[in-house]
């Protein structure tokens, strides 16, 4: 699977680190199977931290990263949200790195619909519920908050910094799923149909790795997708949310990325 350079100079590598598993990834889980509209959270969804085992999960990549010195990055970007920052510092930390914060690897902003299921939409928006039906959900953005194309631009714009900034450096992302697939669109030219039935089919584990590798004619190649051998023998198990192939009657309820 090739790629398009995204600017001269290019990172030598790129690996995005989705965060561990959060509070909202089991308040949403929770509420998903109790049938309920709303999640059980009191924080926004800036601060919404690890859960324990979210926690265990950041610490084993951090001594899975000690173990592999010829895996090193040079640099650590983080989004600022706490559940990928507290993710981002233990394995920055055993290598002896700070993270470097950046607002573009932030979430994507759900707006009125924050802390609502697909359900609880479907129930106090069934007009937005309607519209995104209409309009798809790569294109729709709720009222307040950002469509996926909205942060494909985000990524596009880091890319570039990146390959300006980082030519020839290890670079590791720490952040969120609809991030993650958005680097995938802007690094493979995925469309929207092919960008969706991965997400839809390929479940992105939390503290999961998705690695690209520079080729000799300038692009970054996607070597690994949602690799989660990191914690396969370790007591933090992995965990993601179901796909629409784990679950089909639960599919249209993903209105949620995280």
């Amino acid at each position: 699977m090739t790629t398009n350079a995204v600017g001269a100079g290019q990172v030598r590598e790129l690996v995005l680190v989705r965060h561990g598993e959060s509070v909202g990834n089991v308040a949403d889980a929770r509420a998903r199977s109790l049938g309920a509209g709303r999640l059980e959270l009191d924080t926004r969804d800036p601060d919404t931290p690890l859960s324990d085992r979210g926690e265990d999960q950041a610490h084993v990549l951090a001594r899975h990263l000690l173990d592999h010195p010829d895996a090193h990055p040079d640099v650590v970007l983080t989004s600022p949200y706490a559940r990928a920052a507290m993710t981002a510092r233990p394995v920055a930390a055993a290598i002896g790195l700070e993270p470097v914060h950046d607002e573009r690897l932030r979430e994507r902003d759900l707006g009125a619909f924050d802390g609502l299921t697909g359900l609880g939409i479907r129930e106090s928006h069934p007009e937005e519920a309607e519209r995104r039906s209409r309009l798809g959900k790569f294109y729709y953005r709720p009222p307040g908050g950002e469509s996926w194309t909205d942060v494909a631009l985000r990524v596009r714009f880091l890319l570039l910094d990146l390959a300006h900034s980082h030519a020839d450096k290890v670079v590791w992302v720490f952040t969120h799923q609809a991030v993650i697939m958005s680097f995938r669109l802007a690094l493979e030219g995925l469309d929207e149909r092919t960008l969706l039935e991965l997400d839809r089919n390929e479940p992105l584990g939390n503290c999961s790795l998705t690695r690209y590798g520079r080729r000799p004619d300038g692009s970054l190649v996607l070597d690994v997708f949602a690799d989660t051998r990191h914690l396969a023998d370790s007591p933090a198990e992995e965990t993601h949310e179901q796909t629409a192939a784990e679950h089909p009657a639960d599919a249209d309820q993903r209105w949620r990325t995280s």
